[in-house]
């Protein structure tokens, strides 16, 4: 799913410039030029929020506080002002970090990338369930439940759902998966781990037969991807 940044900055040429490259990497890209424009946007899911600070009526400052009041995404700060004072307040009053104009695209792409990922990984951390299709797992609990239905599963099977599903896309190799389960690295014993794939989809299929969950990468490994069978 395509990230959301919300861009507040009252010069329609850096609004422009940002939202052209941003959307060249499948960022989907709002332009606002004011807070009171802005405001309207933050129901919106955002993700990240690029904050001009030196905008007419209201400054960046203020702004910076308002939003606080209402989300908790990430916030960067975008300004011409370059002394350390400025940039204290600014992360001070809750902004994420700060970046000087004029700024490199590449290194403002790496930034939100950065963010963004950070804000991942907390929300990963402080969920306690976790839901793809008809499978749920319990982080808290140890449990994976399919279509409503505990499964029956060995330490080592939750083990190998609970790598996958938390990082979701991501191809392991068996190896990968070997040492992250098993804890130790030795290629003679790596078939186990295609036997425990084996087990943890005949589980699953006992209570959802209409999608695969464990998707084979030929000559690289495993990935969790949802796919109708």
């Amino acid at each position: 799913m395509c990230k959301k940044i919300l861009v507040i900055d009252d010069e329609e040429q850096i609004g422009d410039m940002i939202k052209n490259y941003l959307e060249l990497y499948k960022y989907k890209v709002i332009k606002t030029t004011s807070y009171f424009e802005a405001e309207k946007k933050l129901g919106e899911d955002i993700d990240l929020i690029l904050l001009d600070i030196m905008m007419p009526k209201v400054d960046g400052f203020k702004v910076c506080r308002k939003i606080r009041e209402q989300i908790q995404c990430p916030i960067v700060f975008l300004s011409a002002k370059d002394m350390e004072d400025d940039k204290i307040q600014a992360l001070s009053l809750g902004g994420d970090d700060y970046i000087t104009k004029p700024f490199s695209l590449k290194e403002l792409k790496a930034r939100i990338e950065s963010h963004i990922r950070r804000e991942e990984r907390i929300k990963t951390k402080n969920r306690k369930c976790f839901t793809c299709g008809k499978i749920r797992i319990d982080l808290e609990c140890k449990e994976v439940f399919c279509n409503g239905h505990k499964l029956c599963l060995t330490k080592k099977e939750y083990e190998l759902i609970e790598i996958l599903i938390l990082n979701k896309g991501k191809v392991f190799s068996k190896v990968d998966i070997f040492e992250k389960v098993w804890g130790y690295n030795c290629e003679s014993d790596i078939e186990t781990v295609t036997e425990h794939i084996k087990k943890v989809r005949n589980k699953i299929r006992q209570y959802d037969d209409e999608n695969s969950y464990i998707d084979t990468i030929w000559g690289m490994g495993y990935k969790w991807e949802k796919k109708n069978v």
